[in-house]
């Protein structure tokens, strides 16, 4: 699989979490009952991040490798939790630069 396609998916992945996240906490949309579907999305935004990086090492791309950095805060946001609200959307926000960056990279 090119690097390209791994970090747009991983992106994609990124961007739907952050818009259900986004549509829940302004109350537009109600998952009360379907609350593992925003940890099923973030299962997947660290895992196709996670596979993104890991191949486009070893390919040496720039583009995966800038996603790297975005490990970081995907992990406070597990270990901090959702509560409070804005310490939430500053983790999740945190690693929207390496996503944007890795776009960027990837389709140059």
């Amino acid at each position: 699989m090119q690097s390209r396609t791994l970090v747009t998916a991983a992106a994609g992945a990124y961007t739907a979490n952050c818009a259900l996240g986004t549509a829940v906490a302004l109350r537009w949309v109600d998952t009360s009952g379907t609350r593992w579907l925003h940890h099923a999305l973030y299962a997947v935004t660290l895992t196709a991040t996670a596979v993104a990086v890991v191949v486009g090492s070893m390919r040496r791309s720039p583009a995966a490798l800038a996603l790297a950095p975005a490990a970081v805060p995907l992990v406070l946001l597990q270990r901090h939790g959702a509560r409070p609200r804005r310490r939430h959307l500053r983790d999740a926000l945190w690693a929207a630069p390496c996503y944007v960056a890795g776009l960027v990279l990837a389709w140059r």
